[in-house]
């Protein structure tokens, strides 16, 4: 394999490096990966169909013939190899004629027919390793440039939530508002949703991953708006909750207790905190409201790459949170037959603070 770790030159030859760090704890001669979110962090290749093996010396993707320009145009110190077979049985054969004894694979990410093709192909002389959460362990850290990305699709994200807030009137449709937060979206230069838009009117807000139906909009009810951004490959996450009319009691009251548990969570959310203990801190100021029980998901996730990451913020996680962690913070409660509420932003953790990326209002909007 070519080497591409001698002169790290670029933040991706540095990851690789620091990814080949971990082998020998694992007891590794290299690495199988076959997520693309993970090929695209160590390569830069956004090809649809691939698979990469890292070793300390260096690293080779095996792609068909549709990406093998794309692969040699995005990435550098990469070996290219196109496949003579199905992906897993030309993965395995490389693997064969190559040095390696013990190969690293994560088990969560190939099927048990893919691993059997592997194995098959490898042959006897291959011991495969679990080695789970490489790629992903490194990811959760994001450096300067990865933030700076972040940033902007979170604030991406804010103004187009405001400005499907506006679209809000009696009679329009979930699908309708969906659609034009998603022209939205492309309109402002984000390549497509991060996740599925959630919409829901009414009742339906009690849904937490709602999407959009045919429900047209109607006076006194709840909104909830859940969306992200994909933005030069890097995820954003917000909600905000809208209340058509004039806001009762009660739902200004709940309104009131979730904004003060995100804010809590917030708080919490300092570098070497535990992920519990920012999940702990929502919860509480919902339980002071006697609202714990309404609040059926957890208070965050990672983001990056993906919508969904480590490190995960839930009740009794140990995972400390670090400088360069991105999370969500999503306090929310629901209620069936009446509807939801819920306000999300994505949280950056800093060495001595936190930074909000997100900035549209979280006041109840009334409309």
């Amino acid at each position: 394999m070519v080497s591409s770790f001698h002169f790290m030159k670029t933040p991706l030859h540095r990851r690789r490096h620091d990814l080949s760090l971990s082998f020998r704890d694992a007891k590794i001669d290299a690495l199988l990966i076959t997520s693309p979110a993970n090929w695209y962090y160590l390569t830069g290749f956004t090809g649809e169909s691939g698979a990469l093996i890292v070793s300390r010396k260096g690293v080779s993707l095996i792609t068909d013939g549709r990406f093998m320009v794309q692969g040699r145009e995005e990435m550098s110190g990469v070996r290219i190899l196109q496949q003579k077979h199905s992906l897993f049985e030309s993965v395995g054969q490389v693997l064969r004629d190559s040095r390696f004894r013990r190969v690293g694979f994560d088990p969560t990410q190939i099927t048990v027919g893919q691993f059997r093709s592997l194995r098959k192909a490898a042959g006897a002389r291959v011991r495969w390793v679990s080695a789970p959460g490489k790629v992903e362990s490194l990811r959760m850290r994001k450096d300067p440039a990865e933030l700076a990305q972040m940033r902007r699709a979170a604030i991406l994200a804010g103004e187009v939530v405001q400005s499907a807030i506006r679209l809000l009137k009696p009679g329009i449709r979930e699908f309708e508002v969906g659609a034009e937060i998603e022209y939205q979206m492309r309109k402002r230069g984000a390549s497509g949703p991060a996740f599925e838009t959630i919409v829901a009117f009414g009742r339906r807000s009690a849904l937490p991953h709602a999407r959009p139906t045919a429900k047209r909009l109607g006076r006194n009810e709840l909104v909830v708006l859940d969306l992200g951004v994909i933005l030069g490959h890097y995820c954003s996450d917000i909600t905000r909750t809208v209340y058509v009319g004039r806001a009762p009691k009660r739902i200004r009251l709940w309104y009131q207790a979730v904004l003060e548990a995100q804010t809590a969570a917030i708080a919490a959310a300092k570098n070497d905190a535990a992920c519990g203990d920012v999940d702990a801190a929502a919860r509480q100021v919902l339980a002071d409201y006697h609202l714990d029980h309404l609040f059926v998901h957890s208070t965050g996730h990672g983001l990056g790459l993906e919508v969904h990451e480590d490190p995960r913020v839930a009740r009794g996680r140990k995972r400390r949170l670090e400088p360069g962690n991105v999370i969500t913070i999503e306090p929310g409660v629901y209620s069936a037959g009446v509807g939801g509420i819920r306000i999300e932003d994505d949280v950056a953790v800093h060495a001595g603070h936190t930074e909000v990326l997100t900035r549209a209002p979280r006041d109840l909007i009334e409309i």
